[in-house]
C-alpha cells in the first residue's frame, strides 16, 4: 500500500497560524500521510516556484488552509498562493471532476473559500472543539476510508403474494369454521339451522351470548346471511372459507 502525499498550501498570516500549520504537518504524518510543508523543505536559496510545480504535481492531494488572507491572495493571484492557485487551476480545467484539492477552514466567522473553490465541498477547522472530528474526517477522506460506507445492493424482493397464514383466536373465522362443518355435513341443503350452528358453536367453547354477538358481525361482513331460522352461506362467504382453507 502506497503512503498518500498531500501538499500543504497556506498563507504566512502571523507566526501563531504558521505554527498551527506545523502541528497540523505534524500531525498528518504521524497519521500515515506524506505530508509536504515549505518549512521542512525549503532552505534559503532554493527555487519557490519550482518547489510548488514539482510538489503540486506529484501530490495526491493539495489540502489549501482558507484564512481570509489566503483567500485574498488567491482571488488577487498575488504571492506564492497565488501561484499555487494557477498551478491548480490548470490541474482542474484538464480534469473536471478532480477531488484532488481539499478545502479546509481555518478561519473563525466567515467560510470563505478562493473563488475557483466554491463549488468544493471543505472540511470545517474553524472551531477548536471540533479539531479532532475534522481531523478525522480529513485523513478518512486522504486514506480513502470513509466512516459512512454505502451498503451492497441486495436481492430483489419475492414478490409473489403467500398464502395468508391461518388465524389463530380470531372468532369470526371459529364461526365460519362452524358454519362450514354444518353445511358439509348436510349436502342436500343450503339452510343451515342456527339451533345446529349454535350447538357446534359451544362445544367450540363459545357460549350462546357470545355466539350471538359474533354472528351479528358475520352477518354486518356479509359472510352469511339469515332468513328466519336458517343461516346462508354468501358468495363472500364461501370465498373467505377457500380463502382461509377452511373447505
Amino acid at each position: 500500500m502506497t503512503t498518500p502525499r498531500a501538499f500543504i498550501s497556506y498563507s504566512h498570516d502571523s507566526p501563531e497560524h504558521k505554527h498551527w500549520v506545523l502541528e497540523f504537518a505534524t500531525k498528518l504524518r504521524a497519521s500515515g500521510v506524506d505530508a509536504v510543508l515549505d518549512l521542512w523543505e525549503l532552505q534559503p536559496g532554493d527555487d519557490l516556484p519550482a518547489f510548488m510545480e514539482r510538489n503540486l504535481s506529484t501530490a495526491d492531494r493539495v489540502i489549501m488552509i482558507c484564512t481570509d488572507k489566503y483567500v485574498l491572495k488567491a482571488n488577487a493571484g498575488t504571492g506564492g498562493v497565488g501561484y499555487e492557485k494557477m498551478i491548480v487551476t490548470a490541474d482542474l480545467a484538464a480534469s473536471i471532476d478532480s477531488n484532488k484539492v481539499i478545502p479546509i477552514i481555518r478561519q473563525a466567522g466567515t467560510r470563505h473559500v478562493p473563488t475557483f473553490l466554491r463549488t468544493k465541498l471543505f472540511i470545517d477547522f474553524s472551531r477548536a472543539e471540533q479539531y479532532e472530528f475534522a481531523f478525522d474526517e480529513l485523513v478518512r477522506t486522504i486514506h480513502k476510508a470513509p466512516l459512512y460506507v454505502k451498503p451492497d445492493v441486495g436481492h430483489r424482493p419475492d414478490f409473489t403474494e403467500p398464502t395468508p397464514p391461518p388465524k389463530t383466536g380470531d372468532p369470526i373465522l371459529v364461526l365460519i369454521t362452524v358454519a362450514v362443518s354444518e353445511f358439509e355435513s348436510n349436502p342436500g341443503t343450503e339452510y343451515l339451522p342456527y339451533v345446529n350452528l349454535a350447538k357446534r358453536a359451544q362445544q367450540k367453547g363459545m357460549s350462546r351470548l357470545y355466539f350471538d354477538a359474533v354472528l351479528s358481525d358475520v352477518l354486518r361482513l356479509g359472510l352469511l346471511k339469515r332468513v328466519e331460522q336458517f343461516i346462508l352461506f354468501t358468495p363472500s362467504g364461501k370465498k373467505f372459507a377457500l380463502e382461509n382453507n377452511l373447505a
